[in-house]
């Protein structure tokens, strides 16, 4: 379902990474067919976070997806 390189968007909130629902991310890792690494960066390209998550955890983008931008000021982690 998923591969290397698919953006994501993350279907659950990760606090200790300072992640929401909805981040956008890219699969720079596959573990196998269930556990995937996934790298989330701020707008400037910098990386937030690198974690390991379940593909329960994370979705395709689809047509009816907005990008949009918030501040990592209040993020937690």
């Amino acid at each position: 379902m998923f591969k290397l390189l698919d953006t994501v968007v993350l279907k659950r909130d990760v606090p200790e990474a300072g992640l929401r629902l909805g981040d956008l991310g890219a699969i720079v890792e596959v573990h196998d067919p269930d556990h995937f690494e996934v790298e989330f960066v701020a707008a400037s390209g910098r990386t937030q976070a690198l974690v390991t998550l379940r593909a329960d955890d994370i979705r395709h983008v689809n047509d009816q997806d907005l990008i949009a931008v918030r501040s990592l000021q209040h993020a937690v982690g």
